[in-house]
Order: structure tokens, then sequence, then C-alpha cells
């Protein structure tokens, strides 16, 4: 296990770099110049290029590339163009908000889309049954930024229940937080949501099938110990793999939806620096957020091991052949 662990965050390193080398060369194809966009239209020629020179933009990509890669060396990310800050402190700043709405959204995720599948598994082929993967499919299916249009449309603007934007502030009262986080939080949770019926559904069908669970039927024990203790357990290893993948994906992929209500994490300190042409942040923020993700798989991967002792972490990082199929 150790050695496994250890091998893993070496094989970090390169990962970052593959990722910093991307996403250094997408942030210099976009179009608009840095200095030109913080001084505005009204900037001469001369203090563009002066401001240019400040930021070190004059030098030429490979120049640019080296100080970059010698920064991340030194787990530096930088210093932001339109922030006056550095970057790990705009990080430091914002991620907790990412994190406090992921972790909700993961939260009502998990609440409904388990059960959802659990049910669906039980009653397979009944109304019940396909009424579940109906809604599964339409919630995989639904883009997010209409799902929160609609969302802020019906319950804010007609309804008036939850306000449309913004965080809130905890000193206000715990329930004008909560408000505040209701709607981003399902919105963000609708994909997470269909995605673990789905699975949970697939997973406990293949596992209710088997022997042990017909004979543990067969001694008369109850139903729902049967379906708890025995079949949901061993069903497990496949959601494990899901939830991983969705924390990191929930983490990362915030973007829309806290652009659409205005909540102020990391998703929306990319596509404002995206917007002001702050390279300095997309470049640290995206690096972070790779980390986050391999992180997390590490995590998962480790579980694994607690869950299902029989599972070997070999030294390539995969499982064994009889774990692979269940992964997929």
């Amino acid at each position: 296990m150790g050695s496994f662990i250890l091998k893993r965050l070496v094989n970090l390193i390169p990962t970052l770099l593959v990722v910093g080398i991307i996403v250094f060369i997408i942030t210099r194809m976009i179009p608009g110049d840095p200095a030109a966009v913080m001084l505005g239209p009204q900037a001469s020629v001369e203090d563009v290029e002066n401001l240019r020179e400040e930021l070190g933009l004059n030098k030429s990509m490979p120049s640019q590339f080296i100080s970059y890669v010698g920064d991340l060396a030194q787990l530096n990310l930088g210093y932001s163009y339109s922030y006056s800050e550095s970057v790990i402190g705009l990080i430091i700043e914002r991620f907790p908000n990412t994190v406090i709405l992921a972790l909700a959204a993961l939260l009502i995720a998990v609440i409904i889309g388990i059960p959802a599948g659990i049910l669906a598994a039980r009653k397979q082929n009944t109304i019940i049954d396909y009424i579940v993967m109906l809604v599964s499919l339409v919630g995989v299916s639904m883009p997010i930024f209409w799902l929160g249009i609609m969302l802020v449309l019906f319950f804010s603007v007609n309804l008036g229940w939850f306000p449309a934007t913004g965080m809130g502030n905890i000193s206000d009262g715990l329930w004008t937080y909560v408000k505040h986080l209701i709607l981003p939080a399902f919105a963000l949770a609708t994909i997470p949501m269909a995605t673990f019926a789905r699975i949970t559904r697939s997973s406990m069908l293949e596992v209710i099938s088997q022997d042990y669970i017909k004979t543990a039927r067969s001694k008369g024990i109850k139903e729902y110990l049967v379906i708890g203790k025995h079949a949901f357990k061993n069903a497990l290893t496949p959601i494990l793999t899901v939830l991983g993948m969705q924390i990191s994906n929930l983490l990362g992929g915030a973007v829309l939806t806290e652009t659409i209500f205005s909540w102020p994490g990391m998703g929306r300190l990319i596509v404002d620096a995206i917007d002001k042409r702050d390279f300095v942040v997309v470049q640290g923020t995206v690096i972070f957020i790779a980390f986050i993700f391999v992180l997390i798989n590490l995590i998962v991967d480790v579980l694994y091991k607690v869950v299902n002792p029989k599972v070997n972490l070999e030294s390539d990082g995969g499982k064994n052949n009889n774990d692979s199929s269940n992964r997929q």
C-alpha cells in the first residue's frame, strides 16, 4: 500500500506538468492583450507597452514558459495581473466556497440518487423502475445552464422562495445561508444524482442475482437486511468509483453553476480571469484543480482496499483483472 501511494504521488509530477503545458498554450491562444484589457480602451499605446513590460508579457513565449515552469517547481502559482494578489491567496479565498457548494450537491445526489437506484433494482421492470430510469436519463441529459436559469426563474422570480444569486453570510443566520445554497446545489447535483441512480441500479441488479442473496432470503432474513447488509455492501465498489469521479467533477466543473448563481467560488474565479485575460490566474487554478482531481482518485483507490481487501493495488496502479470489470 505504501509503495503504491508513493508511486502515485511521484506520477503526480508529470501529470501536472502536462496539464501546465496544455493550459499555458491554450491561455496564450485567447484573443486579447491582458495589458490592454486592464488599462481599458482609453489607454495609450505607450501605457500598454509599459504595462506589458512590467508584467513580463513582452518576453518571448519560450522565456515565459521557462519562468512559468520555474515558478511551478517552487510551488509558486504566480501573481494575478488584475486582482493584485497571489494566485494561492485567491485560491485559499475561493476554494472553500466551491467545496461547500460541491459537498452540498454531493449530499443531495447521494441522498436521492442511491436510494432511487436501490428502489429501481428491487422493482425491476415495474413502473417504478421505468420512472427512475426515465428521470435519470433526463437528469444526465439536461444542460446545466438551462436548468439553472429555469430554477432561478421559477423559484426566485415567480415564487420568491430563494435568492437568485449570491452566497449569503452565515452571520445573517443559518437558514438565510442555506437558502442561498439550495438552488445552486440542486442544479449542480442533477447529473451526479442521475449517475448515482443508474450505477446503483446496475450494481444492485448484478448482486441481487447472486446465490448468496437467494440463500439469505431463503433463511427468512428480513428484506431490508438482505438489501442493506448483504446486497448493498457488495454493490458498493462501483459506487465508490463514481463517488470519487463525481467529487472531482463537482470541484472542477462548477463553472457554469457558479456563474449563473454568482457563487464566489473557483469556477467564477476562472470565468472572471478569462474575461480579464488574466492568464496567471487561469493557469494556477487549473493546475490546482488537476492536483485535487488526481489526489481524490488516489484516495478512492485506497478506499477500494478498505472496502474490499481482495483488491490488489499492483505496482502499475491498476487493479487485478477480477476487479477491473466492476469499475467500468
